[in-house]
């Protein structure tokens, strides 16, 4: 069964997105509308070619066309590492999956074994993987605990059990599990 292609204005784009274009899979990481003080407005991107996994800033003209990939999505537990290899499970089919670090630069720092994922594939190649939008992660490494300090305060660096380090209220201390925001690294709560 042939898949329709979806075409879509560049102001439509989204980060996360991932559309078709000199033959590459580009993946839309950030979009900015904007409009310079004189001239017509445009959008400001950047977009990372999916095989290359190089990363590129480039404008487009809010009403130029791209091509939505069909993006099939599976449900994956994350295993364990092996060397710069990830290695995936299908919930379904219990089949595994290798992915490497270079195609999951940005997720690495949210991997825990056992978190729940889904892998994006595209014409049956697997072109990434998408996190929950929140995870729970240990804070191994602060600052010691400020005594009277509010949760309204400035706040510390917090280094968790990825590596991953986020700034945290004055009351964290060393071993609590956060909730973790994967869009932007920020903290959410404590889990």
């Amino acid at each position: 069964m042939e898949s329709v292609s979806q075409m879509i204005e560049a102001i439509n784009l989204k980060s996360g997105m991932v559309f078709e274009k000199d033959n590459k899979l580009i993946k839309v990481l950030e979009t900015n509308h904007h409009k310079p003080g004189k001239g017509n407005t445009v959008m400001q991107m950047k977009l990372q070619d999916i095989r290359s996994n190089s990363i590129v800033q480039t404008t487009m003209r809010p009403t130029e066309k791209v091509e939505l990939a069909i993006v099939d999505k599976k449900q994956a537990q994350y295993l364990y590492k092996q060397g710069d290899i990830f290695f995936f499970m299908d919930l379904d089919t219990y089949d595994q999956y290798e992915v490497s670090e270079e195609q999951i630069v940005n997720e690495i720092k949210y991997l825990i074994p056992e978190l729940k994922v889904q892998l994006n594939f595209c014409k049956e190649e697997l072109i990434g993987i998408e996190l929950p939008t929140t995870v729970n992660l240990r804070v191994t490494e602060t600052s010691p605990n400020i005594k009277g300090a509010a949760a309204g305060s400035g706040g510390k660096p917090a280094t968790m059990e990825t590596g991953l380090v986020v700034s945290v209220p004055d009351f964290i201390q060393e071993g609590d599990v956060l909730v973790i925001n994967t869009s932007n690294a920020s903290y959410k709560q404590r889990a």
